[in-house]
């Protein structure tokens, strides 16, 4: 990374100055970012190894469990290191380096999270011709272009900031490092980086937004056409976990950037960027194993595999 700056390090305003508050708060982001890592890495196993569960769909679930379970980690053990240490210091290219992978995981989440869509719409609308449409071939290929599509939203943002000079201050009104207050504290012009980031967001936002949205219209609508009520609770059980989370992750993007005022949108922007990135990761695994009977199933078996080994 080319240094077009005077700044080497960034220091980080952090959420609280409040000592018993920073106490208390680093024991809740540990215990939420411990849940989210077991949570999400008890998904990815379960769904690598159950043969029952070798679908399309968990497929799709193992990956987003690991995207979300990535997202955290870039943001949640670096600010935990700050707290412990009092050292909220970060070296430009380390700043920039979190930047990148965090928007790199969150772009393309929604990117998944539409091609998870899309897999239930097939599944539902077309259950004749899921196996032949959603195979492993077509599997693999949309999961690379989810993280395509991350990388083609990054790679402008990324280009242009990295060309920011900071001469005036160093202080991030934040504890990560993100691009709105970035560009607050930049001496140079940031109006075309603003149009790049703006554009990337919106673009983005359209084009996953409009996908889970059509995919869900054709949903409900096939669902309607059922002649059991049977069949309507379980195909709506079915979708009914992953349109809570698309609700969870399209308004916390939505609270994020639309903001009241400056003043209260710096607070708001680090609140809901603190729920995004410790309570979301945490309640995803949750809200997809509880309302999933399969998933139960299969984590009770692999757990009586697991006691019958321990007891030989």
């Amino acid at each position: 990374m080319r240094n077009h700056t005077d700044v080497t390090l960034f220091i980080f305003r952090g959420l609280t100055d409040d000592p018993q508050l920073k106490v208390l708060l680093f024991i809740f982001l540990f215990l939420t970012y411990m849940l989210s890592v077991a949570g999400n890495l008890t998904i990815i196993t379960i769904t690598w190894v159950d043969p029952h569960l070798k679908t399309p769909m968990y497929f799709f679930l193992r990956n987003y469990s690991f995207l979300e379970l990535s997202f955290t980690t870039v943001c949640i053990p670096r600010f935990l290191y700050h707290m412990s240490t009092g050292d909220y210091s970060v070296t430009y290219n380390g700043c920039f380096t979190q930047l990148f992978f965090g928007i790199l995981f969150g772009v393309s989440e929604f990117f998944l999270l539409a091609t998870m869509s899309y897999d239930r719409y097939v599944a539902i609308c077309k259950p004749l011709h899921y196996a032949a449409i959603i195979n492993n071939r077509v599997c693999n290929q949309l999961l690379l272009g989810c993280w395509l599509s991350g990388l083609m939203i990054i790679v402008p943002i990324l280009g242009e900031g990295l060309e920011l000079e900071f001469c005036d201050s160093s202080i991030i009104d934040h504890f990560v490092c993100d691009i709105s207050p970035l560009l607050e504290i930049a001496c140079s012009d940031t109006h075309f980086l603003e149009r790049i980031i703006l554009a990337c967001a919106v673009l983005t936002l359209i084009i996953t937004l409009v996908l889970v949205v059509l995919s869900y219209a054709y949903i409900v609508r096939t669902i309607l056409r059922f002649p059991s009520v049977e069949q309507r609770k379980k195909a709506f059980s079915t979708c009914s976990s992953h349109m809570i989370v698309v609700s969870m992750t399209y308004g916390t993007c939505i609270f994020i950037y639309i903001k009241p005022s400056e003043k209260e949108g710096v607070a708001m922007n680090k609140v809901v960027t603190l729920l995004a990135t410790s309570v979301a990761p945490v309640m995803n695994p949750f809200i997809y194993t509880l309302r999933n009977k399969q998933v139960i199933k299969a984590f009770k078996d692999t757990f009586k595999k697991i006691a019958l080994i321990s007891k030989l």
